[in-house]
């Protein structure tokens, strides 16, 4: 799919005590190593693990609190219609609060599937993550490294680097909302810990 705009940033748009709100709320929950497709059902053996942090090595805590989608859901649905995707897309999955230590990361991924959701009697049954948002929390006073970087190449000259965009997300309270679809990476945090929330909105798939 070839977009005008690829992504929306809204910078420092969450308040600095909201975010050390939805710090100090993460850290009271008990966090868990993040895993990608394909280790949802695996014992999470040292084998398992080293061969996981090749690809993702972070630790997460999910939420699903009113207070925040409040937050999150507004900028959505005004930057679904500025950036003119406009796609069509009716609930929130749960929020993922995301803690990058030293030498942690995110290789290149997309947040979409192929297929949608096969989960009788939920919200999400039959639907595809459309859009995703992400909450930087951290000021980037705090951490060094872990920089997000968008892949605009959308199937083209994959040997086009230069459609490899590093976005400037590293300020406390910034949101970046882009499709779902679109591959994007968190690069190897060097100091410090880095803290973000991505959401991902849903709706029935593409006709």
């Amino acid at each position: 799919m070839v977009l005008e705009n690829y992504y929306w940033l809204f910078e420092r748009v969450i308040p600095s005590h909201l975010c050390d709100e939805i710090i100090k709320y993460a850290k009271s929950v008990d966090k868990k190593r993040a895993v990608t497709g394909g280790y949802e059902d695996k014992d999470l053996t040292k084998d398992t693990v080293k061969n996981l942090k090749k690809t993702r090595d972070s630790h997460i805590v999910w939420l699903n609190e009113n207070w925040i989608y409040n937050l999150i859901i507004p900028l959505v649905k005004e930057a679904n219609v500025l950036a003119k995707w406009n796609f069509q897309w009716d609930t929130c999955e749960n929020s993922q609060f995301t803690f990058y230590s030293a030498k942690q990361h995110y290789s290149w991924h997309a947040d979409s599937w192929n297929k949608p959701y096969d989960d009788p009697g939920t919200p999400r049954h039959g639907k595809i993550r459309k859009i995703t948002s992400m909450v930087m929390l951290s000021e980037g006073t705090e951490f060094e490294g872990g920089e997000l970087e968008l892949d605009l190449r959308n199937g083209e000259n994959r040997n086009d680097k230069n459609k490899i965009m590093s976005i400037n997300y590293d300020t406390k309270g910034t949101v970046i909302i882009f499709p779902s679809f679109v591959w994007h990476r968190v690069k190897p945090v060097k100091k410090g810990t880095r803290y973000s929330m991505p959401t991902w909105h849903i709706g029935a798939p593409f006709k």
